[in-house]
Formats: C-alpha cells, structure tokens, sequence
C-alpha cells in the first residue's frame, strides 16, 4: 500500500509512505528537497543513480529528469517528506543575497548526510500539513528563507542549482536523447527541453534518427532491458520502471512483440537467447 498526504492550504509539503517498491518519472518545475526517514530512496538520472538512507536529505534541480524509486527496507515501510521550493520566493531570496559562485549553472542533484537543521526544518513542516487555513504567503517566504540558508550553509555548491533560473535553450537534440530517453516523458516535456516548440522538435528529430519519436524511443528502452537482463542478470520486476515503462505487462508485451520472446526467459537461471526480431 502506498499514500501521500497532502493539505491543499500548504500544498509545498507532502508526506509519502509505502510498504512496497513503487515510483515512476517525474521533472519538477521548482526545485524539490526530499528527506527520507524510513526505507530507501532511488534517484535515477541519466548518467547515475544515487541510493538514499534513512536520514538522507536530497536536493533535486528543477527541470531535469529522473526516475524516482521508492523502497521499504528491513521490514519497514517507506517514509519521506517533501518540500518544494517555489522559484518565484528563491528568485527573490537570490536578489537580496548574492550566491557564492559569481555564475550560477545548473548541476546535478545535491545530497546532505544526516543533520540536526534539516531535522529540525522537515519536524517544523509536518504541523503544516494538518492547516485548516491557508499558509500566509509571508510565512511562507520565511520558511524558503530559512530553507536556502541552512543548505547554503551545508554546502555552498548548493547555489549552483538554487540559483540558476535559465530557462531551457535549445540544445543538440541527439546528445540529450541518448541521455535521456529512459525517462517516460511526453514528446511535450522532450521539445521543452531540448528548448523547441513540439513542432520543430518532432522534425528535428526524424531528421536526427529517420524514425518517429515514440518508436525510436522504444526501441532503445527495450535494447536498455535487454542488456540488463542478459549481461546485469536483473529481474523484469526490477527494472521495468527504470527503463521507461509505467506497467509490467505493458514492459513485457512490447518486450516479446520486439524481441519474440518474453524478458522472464532470459530471466531464467542459464538462459541465452539473442536475436530476435527487431
């Protein structure tokens, strides 16, 4: 069973718990802190995943993708709070207080160790989500006040994705993509960030790759699969959220249609399948 428990009179804090492994892609248009206090937390980006314990505190950078995996351990469900920063009050934090790095440029996500300020901040934000009125605005500038102080003072670098506030430009089409195409975001969410309107990035990229993008996406979602089932030995339960699929039957019916078999034969103890139809 899974939840999340959120007060639409404080809507920057949510509380999620679950007692079995769940997730999926996510791209947040504010940057997000995440605490774990129970479980084990998966951050998948596209070059690496960052495992988080119990008491790890993560900051996750606006506008970059990832899969979020979310994990019971040792029998106890999973726990964690998370706080969103609107850019609006970060924005106007960052004209009154100058950021360390003389330009700011966005980098990958940030995770804190165990603290006694971010405990306090995540025990002085779980009243707010039994509000019966809504969050006053100022109140709310001064907990992202007090927020941004205690990582800026955890870790300076932490400027280097607080404060970068640029929009999206276009960029090379065919690096991103590569990079990027595990993560089951809509062709709307790929042109934004690639900086094209859906349009422009639907002709870029058969120009690109000569094929449609939801075809040439799952394909390499499925050679990904593939690869981790043969040459990683993992299960399709494992991995199926990982490589772009919301649903393990939907994984394992595109799976056998590209393959001509299913993803639990090579599962199989000895299996060696290759080929298949492409």
């Amino acid at each position: 069973m899974t939840a999340k428990q959120q007060n639409p009179y404080a809507k920057i804090v949510v509380a999620c718990s679950g007692d079995r492994r769940y997730g999926g892609e996510i791209i947040f248009a504010d940057n997000v802190l995440v605490t774990v206090l129970a479980g084990e937390l998966h951050v998948v980006q596209a070059h690496h995943t960052q495992r988080c314990a119990a008491g790890t505190t993560v900051l996750l950078p606006r506008r970059q993708p990832a899969t979020l995996l979310k994990y019971p351990k040792d029998g106890v469900a999973y726990q964690a709070i998370i706080l969103t920063l609107p850019t609006a009050l970060v924005q106007a934090y960052y004209a009154k207080n100058a950021p360390t790095m003389a330009r700011p440029t966005a980098a990958g996500l940030l995770v804190f160790p165990e603290s006694l300020l971010l405990q306090s901040l995540f025990a002085s934000l779980l009243p707010y989500l039994a509000l019966a009125h809504q969050l006053p605005e100022k109140l709310l500038a001064v907990k992202v006040t007090e927020v941004l102080e205690i990582l800026r003072s955890l870790d300076p670098a932490s400027d280097g994705v607080l404060a970068d506030f640029a929009e999206p430009g276009k960029i090379n089409l065919v690096e991103f993509m590569e990079a990027n195409y595990r993560f089951n975001l809509s062709l709307a969410k790929f042109s934004y960030l690639t900086g094209r309107s859906l349009t422009t990035f639907k002709r870029d990229f058969k120009k690109a790759f000569q094929l449609s993008p939801q075809r040439w996406l799952t394909q390499k979602r499925l050679g990904l699969a593939h690869y981790q089932l043969t040459e990683k030995r993992r299960k399709p339960v494992e991995l199926y959220l990982e490589v772009g699929f919301e649903n393990l039957a939907h994984f394992s019916y595109a799976f056998k249609k590209q393959f001509g078999y299913s993803p639990t034969a090579l599962a199989r103890p000895g299996a060696a399948l290759a080929g298949g139809r492409r």
